[in-house]
């Protein structure tokens, strides 16, 4: 389970849990049988009957278009339609081997889709556990502005790990519930800089909700990259 140290709104700081909750979902989704429904992968092609592999055997497209017709030799009736699984992301350089060594880069783009800059995309290392502390800023948003203002992707329940800590989120939760409202946290001395959650991984903005009933709570941390704004 993952950590994050944390401040609360006294600029007290504890490391508390972190975990992403899926809650179930209650449909069941079946075959007109009654037999259970599951995806599944299969294998469509691999490199040796790829279009760019194949080109290369024939002269021109008129002779590999007829190759195709007469004998079908971008099919291999012995691999393709094979299931497969445990499969891993790899990238591969212009001649189609390994690359071990990739630099990303970034590409910003203007509303229209047209590309405006590109650079060197640079890891961001983890700032949420450790030494690194995400601060309480005091800024708060109605969650009804908030819900219209950001889209979040993703959230994250914050869990106690002790009797102390159980008191530090829940005075956290309490807070929020009261006052319906969202927390923004940040990163940084001042809490103004982006959350990463591990080395090189997405960059977001961090709002924490509470929730109380009786002598149990609920700290969740919303995050968002994308603020929706008015059409000018």
């Amino acid at each position: 389970m993952r950590t994050i140290n944390i401040t609360n709104e006294k600029k007290r700081d504890a490391e508390v849990c972190m975990e992403a909750v899926m809650k179930p979902s209650g449909i069941r989704r079946t075959l007109e049988g009654g037999g259970d429904y599951f995806n599944i992968k299969t294998l469509k092609q691999n490199l040796s009957l790829a279009f760019e592999t194949l080109s290369k055997n024939y002269d021109d497209l008129v002779q590999m278009g007829n190759a195709i017709i007469d004998g079908d030799p971008e099919i291999d009736m012995e691999i393709i339609g094979k299931r497969i699984a445990g499969t891993q992301k790899l990238y591969l350089n212009k001649d189609n081997k390994i690359a071990y060594r990739v630099n990303m880069t970034q590409i910003i783009k203007d509303p229209s889709g047209a590309e405006k800059e590109r650079r060197d995309l640079t890891k961001a290392m983890s700032n949420v556990t450790g030494e690194s502390i995400v601060q309480w800023t005091g800024r708060k948003f109605s969650k009804s502005v908030a819900i219209r203002k950001f889209v979040f992707q993703r959230k994250l329940q914050l869990k106690h790990v002790s009797g102390l800590t159980y008191d530090f989120l829940y005075g956290m939760a309490k807070d929020l519930h009261e006052t319906k409202s969202l927390m923004f946290v940040g990163g940084g001395k001042k809490g103004s800089e982006p959350l990463v959650l591990t080395q090189g991984g997405e960059q977001y903005r961090g709002f924490l909700e509470g929730r109380i009933d009786g002598d149990k709570y609920c700290l969740i941390l919303h995050l968002t990259n994308m603020e929706i704004k008015a059409a000018s």
